[in-house]
Formats: C-alpha cells, structure tokens, sequence
C-alpha cells in the first residue's frame, strides 16, 4: 500500500512539471526573439537558418527550466497531497512523511547528473554553434546593424556614423560618411541632414541623402598638393556592392572559445596554463631582479628608499647619512654616485614588480572566470536536488496544492536563488568572494532551511526548541 502511495505521489509531478518546463521555456523564447528580433528581421535569411539559431540557443533555456520545474511540481504535489489529508492518514499509520520523499529525492539526483552532463557537454557546443551563427548573421546586409551614435564600420571603404534612426520609417538623420579613397572613387567626407536605406536586391544597397555636401580630396600632379572641392546638394545616392557580404555559414570549428563555449575539463585545462604562465612570470622577476631565494613584494618605495632621495636632495647632510655602509666612502660625490645607483636599482625593481603584479593580476581574474563557469555547470543543476528537499517540506505545510499558490511561493524562491547566482558570479568574477562561495552560496543556504523543513514535518524537533530557555 505504501508503495501505491509512493507511486501516486509520484505521478502527481509528472503534469504540473512538465506545464511548468513548456511554460517557463515558452517565457524564455519569448524573451529571446523580443532581444534579438531586429537582427534578424530584414536580412533576407533563410528559414531552417532562423530555425537552427533558435533551436541552439534553446540548450541554456533548458538548464534554467528544469530546476524551475521541479520546484514549482514539488509544492503542488505534496501541497495537494497535505491538502486532502492524505499526509495526515499516512502519519496516522505510523509512517513517517520523510519516507514519501524518497522517490522525488532520487529523481532529483539523477535530474541533477542528467542536467549536469548536459551543461557540461551539450551547453557549450550549442553556445558555439550560437555565437558562430550571431557572427555569421551580423556580416548579412551590416547596413541593418546601423547604430545611432556609433562608428559603423563593417562596410569595406566606407565608415558611417548616424546620429538618429526612426525605426517606424527607417529615416536616418544627421548622417556622416567618410570615405576611402580606392581605384574608382576619391577619399570624400559626406554629410546629410536625413536619409533612408534602400535594398533592391540580396546584392545592392542604395542610400539616398537629402539637403547635405560633399567634400571631396582631388590629388595634384604633385604628391603634396592635394585639392578639396565642396558640393552642396539637395539629393544625393549613394550604391553599395554586397556581393562579398551575402550570408555564408562559417565553419564553427575555426572559431576561438570563451568560458561560455567550453566544457569543465577543457576550462580546467587552460586554468591550469595560466597559473603555470604566473610561475613563469614569478621566475622571471626572480631572474630579472637577481633574486636567489623568496621574498616578500613591495610595490611602494620603502622608508630607506626615500631616506636615499633625502640624502641626496641635501648634499650638505652627506656626512650624517642613517646609512653606515655610506660613511666609508671618500668623499660626497663618490656618495652621491653610490646612491643613485640605488635608486635606478630600486626604481628598476619597482618597475619590474608593477608588471609582475599587473600580469598575474590579470591573469588571477582570467582564473576567477573560468572557474565560475566550472562550479556553475553543476550547480544550477544541484538545485534540482535543493528544491525537492526545499519543495515538500513546504508544500507539506502550506496545505495548498493549487497552481496560484505554488507559482506565487516558487516565484518568490526563484527570485531570491538567481539573484544571488547573478550576484554570487559578479562578486566571484571580481574576486571579492571564491568562485565555489560565489556559485554554491545558495544552495548550501536553501538545502539548509530544507533540511530543517524536514525535520521539522518529520520529526519532533524544533528549531524554536533550541533557543527556549527550561523552566
């Protein structure tokens, strides 16, 4: 009989996680083609090329929906479960409630190593692929990507800058162009008070220019004279050749990977040639400074370094230098030649030691980077084991199985857990936290109160009890 119950409990997740896992991969299409719509939208690209770039850009959806989804199944699962007393019936039989999360904590382990392997190996090919097709897609008909306030200068021979763009007319206005010279044209800086684009076909862009001038660099016979003629004019077009532009698929492979596009190992691979480059660097400031044994680094001059400077500074105080090592010299130019040897020395180490610092600096970060994307390959699919343990207790509690209730708290909790993923990855990123704290922080703290739910529905203990005082 329990068993049937375990099962039951069981079949009661399927429905609402999988409406919650379509719903929330609905919510994040959606928000992805509202982000990217206007690039895609006029470049003449072809249908299964549209559809592929979706489909690659799906993976991360995935890795986000389905933690979301077991959270949200669990609290109307066992919120109903309480909710028609069928928890009560089960204590009545002396079972305990714990045991009815057995089956949904075992699914939540292997939905976590099925979402890890997936994250680690399917995420960063299907980001590649994405990030390869984005590239492949800004170079079809560049004059789209056309930016108000921005240098545009992806058109061999031409750079544009637009001050406005109406989308709704696709009016440009204060338009700038400046244009190299080449074997048929002259270099020439254009400007125009408005204009509008024009595609006849896959291969011509046309713009046309109204109330603007044109000033154009005719060379001499000579090298060095060059003359500039002004036109003004009231319309004006301009043609464009993109024939070399048309969309062409590039191959992927050819293509160099970020942290997004790279699996853990491969990641750990490269963390680990960075921190072999630091000791590298490390022995070669050793090497350049003739250092023979570990010291500490100081980046600021020392106070005998500057007790230097004021020795030099007042050469009538030579003779009473804190230096005793200086006493024994002859005479004060001999001194004074010996201290500014030290300080070139001092200054050279200096200088050494800010590059040292500033290259594994950089390098410490680079570091930081790659190992938030490690940790954050398997915990955002952890949460899947969080959440269960999260989940019932409180859908045990609340009584309520219905959707409202369950979306409302599960709305609540998935705000608080990817706002401190996104702030845990800045902080990490930046190095004020570890990488490990920065990813795992969360869920450390969510399976924590989890745990106490549980205990506390299946157990006698309170946490309350600990901070009473016996009377």
């Amino acid at each position: 009989m329990f068993n049937s119950v375990q099962t039951e409990l069981f079949r009661k997740h399927i429905g609402p996680f999988l409406f919650c896992f379509f719903t929330v991969m609905f919510l994040l299409l959606m928000q992805f083609l509202i982000l990217h719509v206007d690039k895609l939208v006029g470049k003449g690209l072809p249908f299964f090329v549209v559809v592929e770039l979706i489909l690659s850009n799906l993976a991360y959806m995935v890795v986000l929906a389905v933690p979301m989804a077991v959270l949200v199944s669990t609290l109307i699962a066992y919120g109903k479960f309480s909710e028609w007393n069928e928890l009560t019936a089960i204590r009545a039989a002396g079972i305990n409630p714990i045991k009815l999360m057995y089956p949904m904590i075992l699914t939540g382990f292997v939905l976590f190593g099925a979402m890890a392997y997936f994250s680690n190996y399917i995420l960063p090919e299907s980001n590649h692929k994405a990030r390869s097709l984005f590239l492949d897609i800004r170079m079809q008909k560049p004059a789209f990507d056309l930016q108000p306030g921005i240098f545009y200068e992806d058109l061999d021979g031409y750079t544009f800058l637009i001050s406005e763009i109406d989308n709704e007319t696709d009016s440009l206005y204060d338009v700038q162009i400046f244009q190299d010279a080449s074997d048929n044209r002259r270099r020439a800086y254009i400007i125009a008070e408005r204009g509008w684009l024009e595609s006849a076909d896959e291969n011509t862009l046309s713009l046309h220019l109204y109330n603007g001038s044109t000033l154009r660099f005719i060379p001499g016979d000579r090298r060095s004279e060059e003359t500039m003629e002004r036109n003004a004019f009231t319309r004006y077009r301009m043609s464009f050749d993109l024939t070399d532009l048309t969309f062409s698929r590039s191959n992927p492979d050819r293509r160099s990977r970020n942290d997004r596009t790279m699996s853990a190992q491969a990641m750990l691979a490269v963390v680990d040639t960075i921190r072999t480059e630091q000791k590298d660097e490390h022995r070669k400031f050793k090497e350049a400074t003739g250092q023979t044994e570990q010291r500490p680094f100081h980046s600021e001059p020392s106070r005998s370094v500057n007790m230097i400077r004021n020795d030099v500074q007042d050469t009538l105080q030579i003779y009473q230098s804190d230096f005793l090592a200086l006493q024994h010299l002859p005479n004060p130019s001999t001194k004074i030649a010996a201290i500014n040897r030290a300080i070139n020395t001092i200054d050279r180490y200096n200088s050494e030691l800010d590059n040292l610092k500033s290259n594994v600096s950089w390098r410490d970060f680079r570091v930081a980077e790659f190992l938030v994307e490690v940790h954050k390959k398997f915990s955002i699919p952890f949460a899947c084991v969080v959440f269960v343990l999260l989940g019932a207790p409180i859908g045990m509690l609340t009584r309520k199985g219905n959707l409202g209730v369950a979306a409302l708290i599960g709305g609540g909790l998935l705000t608080v857990y990817f706002i401190a993923i996104i702030q845990g990855e800045k902080l990490a990123d930046r190095m004020i936290i570890s990488p490990f704290w920065g990813m795992w922080a969360i869920n450390i703290f969510f399976l924590v109160i989890g745990i106490i739910l549980t205990l506390h529905v299946s157990t006698s203990i309170r946490i309350t009890n600990l901070f009473r005082s016996d009377e």
